[in-house]
Parts: structure tokens; C-alpha cells; sequence
């Protein structure tokens, strides 16, 4: 099976007054197509650095990150713009949702912005909102849905564009225990799917969830494979 994503040699250095610090510090990870990998590791160790260049949000200092085999640092800002609104779905901890749109709003949003044709627009939010278990919830907004209802609306909107990549940060990190559990059985349901899923986790419970287990420690794999 071909790689998905691949990080060669991979290093991130900010200056920081005099100083050079590696947030990434010679990374080699790949992921395969359709596998789901769960990052570990401390606050401030690299996870979140690793998962931007992976989604195209940032470039390396130096190596490569390869998407389907491709350098995105060969990628025009145009070609990086499209590959995130159509091939990476992002899932973020906060949900980022806009507060003055119903879900069903939210859902299609990204589809509207990238000019979906309408009547897709409306069948795929209404079938992703019932994917997720919230077609009661269709015109209610945020601030009517607990959190785990928002974030299983953020995952839908994640999917509306059809990425084949879906990535995500801490997607429980704000959730109870039973809230978390449902969100992953989401993220389980998706991958068995085929979505190839990379998502970061502090949570060892919720990281045994994932196919494939990374852990991290200043900028280097430390463990997993």
C-alpha cells in the first residue's frame, strides 16, 4: 500500500532572539493510505508542528513532506490552497465553529466556498449531519448543541469538501469521557471508510483507539514506528 504522507529528514527551527530551537528535529514518519495514527507526547514536544506540515499550513526548514508522493514545497500558494480545502479535512479541539450558523450551515460552508453546484451542497450536508447522528439538529446553533454534538458537526464539516485525509488535534480535549467516546466511534466508522486519519492525543485511552501509535519527546520519534 502506497504512502499517504510521507516526512523525510524533516526539521522546523524558529529563531528565537539569539537562539535556534527545533521544534522538529530530523523527522522520518510516513503513513499509508486508509491507516489511522495517533501522535503522543508532551506539550511542546512537536506534535502540533508535525501535524501543520502535514496538512500544508506550514513549511519545513529543511527535508521534505510528501503528500500522495509530492513535495508541497513544489506547490504554488494556489495548488497549497486547494489541496487544504479539498484533500485535508482539519478537526480541531476548539470546533471552530461559526456561532451565527445553524449545523447544517456550518456543514456547508467549505462547500460553498470552493463553488460546490448547489443540489450537492444541499445532499451532502443533510447526508453528513445524518452520518453523524444529527439530523434533529440541523437548525440549531452552537451554542444549542453540547460539545460533543459540536464537534461531531465539525467533523462533518471537516468531511463536506470528500478529503481523503482527515487530520486532527486534540479532538477530545475538551469533551467528557462519554462525548470523546462517541466522537471516536465517528472517527473509527470514517477510517473503516477508508479516510486516511492522523490525529494528535494526550490521551492514552482515546490514542488506543488509532491503528498505529507515534509518540514524541523534543521534536524526535521517540517511539512507535
Amino acid at each position: 500500500m502506497e504512502n499517504k504522507i510521507e516526512l523525510q529528514d524533516v526539521w522546523k527551527i524558529y529563531r528565537m532572539g539569539e537562539f535556534d530551537v527545533p521544534a522538529l528535529a530530523g523527522i522520518d514518519f510516513s503513513v499509508k493510505a486508509r491507516e489511522f495514527v495517533a501522535i503522543t507526547g508532551p506539550s511542546g514536544c512537536g506534535k502540533s508542528t508535525m501535524l501543520n506540515m502535514i496538512g500544508c499550513l506550514d513549511m519545513p526548514t529543511s527535508g521534505k513532506v510528501l503528500l500522495e508522493g509530492k513535495d508541497i514545497s513544489d506547490f504554488k500558494s494556489d495548488e497549497l490552497a486547494r489541496v487544504r480545502g479539498k484533500k485535508i479535512g482539519f478537526i480541531f479541539q476548539t470546533f471552530n465553529l461559526y456561532p451565527t450558523l445553524t449545523a447544517l450551515e456550518n456543514i456547508r460552508l467549505p462547500m460553498r466556498i470552493h463553488e460546490f453546484p448547489e443540489p450537492e451542497v444541499e445532499d451532502t450536508s443533510k447526508k453528513l449531519l445524518d452520518m453523524v447522528g444529527l439530523s434533529e439538529r440541523a437548525n440549531h446553533f452552537p451554542s444549542q448543541l453540547s460539545g460533543g454534538q459540536q464537534q461531531r458537526v465539525a467533523v462533518a464539516r471537516a468531511l463536506s469538501t470528500g478529503p481523503s485525509i482527515l487530520l486532527a488535534d486534540e479532538p477530545t480535549g475538551n469533551l467528557d469521557t462519554k462525548s470523546g467516546g462517541e466522537v471516536m466511534d465517528v472517527f473509527k466508522q470514517l477510517n473503516s471508510q477508508g479516510i486516511t486519519t492522523v490525529m494528535i492525543t494526550h490521551d492514552p485511552k482515546i490514542a488506543g483507539s488509532a491503528g498505529r501509535i507515534v509518540k514524541m519527546l523534543d521534536g524526535k520519534i521517540v517511539g512507535g514506528t
